[in-house]
């Protein structure tokens, strides 16, 4: 019979080691970038078709445009309508969707190797030939304006658009929803017009990760898109973010409510800023998980609330950084002392080793579960962010001189805000 020592952990495994691939790349004569992470540990394959523009590049008059053309991709062909892809889907056992985002628009599709071809086949369909079909777009539009309705009812969602608006001002970052009114007026010929003009080779570019040979899937590619048109790629958004010069307070009140939701927040780093690793790792040890200093300040010690995080946000243009609570309306004014409190601790105090450590192999870890770890379609979207933004392969060790200028600069105590909404 063995003993089990428990009065001590034990020890750790030996370290994996862990490389990120180099992938292939090559272009269409088109301006269609392609890259391409070939594995076949597994017969699967993941292919992303991502446009370098998203929401915020939204006509001003037609907000929601991006993602409702986006949508209605899959909703109907020139060759088939919403129902039969669907079912032609469904019956390859694969996946295809379409989602836009703030800074990028991506078409997703995920089936076996075998089925390759017939899925690049329906990906160059939704994207070349749709046909924004009177009636599905009649069923967006009530679908959405309903969802609409169901998120102004929700105060993290009031909270955040309140957050938005004043970390970004005049930028389009501080939309983060379009209005009822906005999609009503959406129409059939607006969405084409749209299409037209964005969904191009020039700004496209296609990730395939899994059980592919490149050679032959650049032939697929060429048959399936090489008449597509090149097109001119949208221009940058250009709009400035707010200048915040001193710390302001945000309050919608509302008499007899039993909780407030606190969001503290000020304009952060893109994602490809060079201090976005010491960032990560001071949020880390902050606020990022249920270990976190502002997790166990407020719920563990003080009681205030069932959880404290911060969050970093970081997009193509620009980012934000957020602490958020829901706490009984009695103990709102303490609750935003610990977290200032917080704020200034790690702003003026050093991280001790085995904290700073902890957090480090928390993020590094994470990108080896992301990379590795997960199913391959979760893996194709890791890589896909990461090829679309030009991203470190590497994480760079971080140190508390590092972590203490990013600190500083964030927590300036006349320039971080605060939001608070009761409910």
């Amino acid at each position: 019979m063995t003993l089990i020592n428990r009065q001590s952990p034990p020890e750790p495994l030996a370290p994996i080691s862990f490389e990120i691939e180099h992938p292939f790349r090559s272009k269409l004569a088109n301006g269609l970038e392609v890259v391409i992470f070939p594995n076949n540990k597994l017969p699967l394959v993941s292919f992303r078709l991502a446009f370098q523009s998203g929401d915020i590049h939204d006509p001003a008059d037609a907000k929601g445009l991006t993602s409702a053309t986006t949508s209605m991709l899959t909703e109907g062909t020139s060759e088939y309508t919403s129902a039969q892809l669907a079912e032609k889907i469904e019956r390859l056992g694969a996946g295809l969707s379409a989602h836009a985002s703030d800074d990028f628009t991506t078409i997703a599709a995920s089936c076996l190797s075998l089925y390759s071809e017939e899925i690049l086949h329906l990906v160059a369909d939704v994207v070349l030939q749709p046909t924004f079909p009177e009636n599905e777009l009649d069923l967006y539009r009530r679908n959405t304006i309903e969802h609409l309705k169901f998120q102004r009812s929700q105060p993290p969602f009031l909270a955040s658009e309140q957050s938005a608006r004043l970390i970004y001002g005049e930028h389009p970052y501080a939309t983060i929803s379009p209005r009822a009114e906005d999609i009503q007026k959406l129409e059939r010929e607006r969405l084409a017009a749209f299409h037209h003009q964005r969904f191009i080779a020039s700004n496209a570019m296609l990730i395939a990760v899994g059980d592919v040979e490149p050679d032959a899937l650049m032939k697929d590619l060429d048959d399936l898109f090489g008449d597509w048109e090149q097109g001119s790629a949208p221009e940058n958004v250009a709009a400035p973010t707010a200048e915040r010069k001193a710390r302001t307070i945000t309050i919608v009140d509302r008499p007899g409510s039993a909780q407030s939701n606190i969001v503290i927040g000020n304009l952060a780093i893109k994602r490809t800023d060079p201090d976005y690793f010491p960032m990560l790792v001071m949020n880390q040890v902050l606020g990022a998980g249920a270990s976190s200093r502002v997790f166990m300040n407020l719920r563990e010690e003080k009681g205030y609330t069932y959880g404290a995080y911060t969050r970093l946000e970081t997009k193509k243009l620009a980012g934000d950084f957020e602490a958020t609570a829901e706490v009984r309306t009695a103990v709102t004014g303490d609750s935003l002392r610990e977290f200032f409190l917080e704020f200034d601790r790690i702003r003026q105090e050093s991280v001790g080793e085995v904290e700073l450590d902890d957090a480090k192999r928390a993020d590094a870890g994470r990108s080896q579960i992301e990379q590795r770890g997960r199913p391959q379609a979760t893996c194709a979207d890791r890589k896909n962010s990461r090829v679309l933004q030009a991203l470190l392969t590497v994480h760079p060790d971080v140190g508390n001189d590092q972590m203490a200028a990013v600190a500083a600069h964030l927590f300036e105590s006349e320039l971080s805000g605060g939001f608070d909404q009761r409910w």
